[in-house]
């Protein structure tokens, strides 16, 4: 599946906040150790909070374009953001690229 433009799968978690201050604090939280999906289930406005962020499996150009050159075009797996789109913050952990 991979070409040129490299990843065209993904898969990933994400917490959506309104404020960029909220988004650092938790964005702290999770460097120390916190749990994404607790996280996610507590804090996003993003239905899939629900599900502990889980987007599941989607292809590029699915997304909004800052959320997805943040997954498609970061660097390996892990936690990304605070990313701005038109919904607010974004935190995204990747959980893989194929």
């Amino acid at each position: 599946m991979l070409g040129k433009k490299g990843a065209t799968l993904a898969s990933a978690l994400h917490i959506l906040v309104r404020d960029e201050q909220k988004a650092l604090t938790l964005l702290s939280e999770l460097n120390k150790g916190a749990d994404f999906g607790k996280l996610a289930r507590a804090h996003s406005i993003c239905p899939s909070g629900k599900k502990g962020g889980d987007l599941g499996e989607f292809r590029r150009g699915a997304m909004v374009p800052a959320f997805d050159k943040a997954v498609f075009s970061g660097t390996g797996t892990g936690i990304q953001g605070p990313i701005k789109t038109k919904f607010g913050y974004h935190l995204i952990k990747v959980l893989y690229r194929r």
